[in-house]
């Protein structure tokens, strides 16, 4: 079986004055081979896109406050101010309407059809104390276009693949864009036990040797399940 390893890439502390691309290619570009793949924290590219906001700058509407009040406690929008920055972005009206849908089908024994209905940062906004410091008070919504910054990155640094991906210490671990070619749960499976350091381990990117190796060895219609 080949040897497939996860290393985490050691960097400074990224912010929104970095470049993306500028950034791989100063810590992985040398790091990393043609059967290589490469994965960055979502919530660390948003910092980098400036896709971040301050809970005192937002103004918490009625239908905010009532609506965070349903949202599971510790969930990133369980909080006014979250729910108000999802309303921001996605539309009051489409949020309201995603979660009474939600509602009805959760009766039905069909849940997570608000996170399906309500937009794309539903599922992505990380509330207060959910990032790195010092973006650890701020609100960070999920990465502009991830799967253009992902096929940018694979094409800069001449790898297999590239993937952003959404892992937490709960051993969740969610593929939020990916390059052709990569497997959006093969993947999840290798990052499960959250190799980020997004903290003072400043490990924000992942490199995963020999995945196209592991690819090769997998059957026809597993590796061709995207």
């Amino acid at each position: 079986m080949t040897d497939v390893s996860l290393i985490p890439v050691k960097t400074r502390i990224l912010t929104d004055k970095d470049d993306v691309f500028a950034v791989m290619d100063e810590y992985v570009k040398d790091q990393i081979g043609p059967d290589d793949a490469v994965s960055i924290a979502e919530s660390v590219l948003a910092i980098i896109q400036g896709r971040i906001v301050r809970p005192e700058d937002l103004k918490p509407c009625f239908l905010a406050r009532t609506l965070c009040m349903f949202i599971p406690e510790g969930g990133s929008l369980a909080t006014p101010y979250g729910m108000q920055s999802l309303m921001d972005v996605e539309g009051k009206w489409r949020v309201a309407g995603a979660f009474i849908a939600g509602a009805v089908m959760k009766v039905l024994g069909k849940p997570g059809w608000f996170y399906r209905l309500g937009g794309e940062q539903t599922a992505l906004i990380d509330d207060v104390t959910c990032t790195m410091p010092p973006f650890d008070k701020h609100i960070v919504y999920g990465p502009d276009k991830p799967f253009e910054v992902a096929r940018e990155i694979k094409r800069r640094l001449g790898c297999y693949g590239a993937v952003v991906a959404d892992v937490n210490d709960l051993k969740r671990a969610r593929i939020v864009s990916h390059t052709d070619g990569m497997n959006p749960a093969l993947v999840s499976h290798l990052l499960i036990d959250n190799p980020f350091g997004n903290a003072s381990q400043k490990t924000p990117i992942v490199i995963i040797k020999n995945y196209a190796k592991l690819r090769e060895q997998m059957p026809a219609k597993a590796a061709a399940d995207n």
